[in-house]
């Protein structure tokens, strides 16, 4: 049986390698992240979609919010 939530991403329970990616975000990023999402997956992602997607492909995520990786050492 497929049951389909609709939550905020900033509320996702992240996992794994997504979980220190996410926290690496501000909530108003992942504020961010999530109206890009929704414009690009109109019909939404699974769980492990969006998990993947901080996981395994976080530099674009980043790239979506202009975060650098010199911006990340200054800090």
């Amino acid at each position: 049986m497929k049951i389909t939530t609709e939550q905020s991403i900033a509320n996702f329970k992240f996992w794994s390698g997504a979980k220190s990616n996410a926290a690496e975000l501000t909530f108003s990023q992942l504020n961010e992240v999530e109206s890009i999402l929704e414009d690009l997956y109109p019909d939404g992602l699974s769980e492990t979609e969006l998990n993947d997607l901080f996981w395994f492909d976080f530099e674009t995520v980043k790239d979506w919010l202009n975060i650098t990786d010199e911006e990340e050492e200054e800090e």
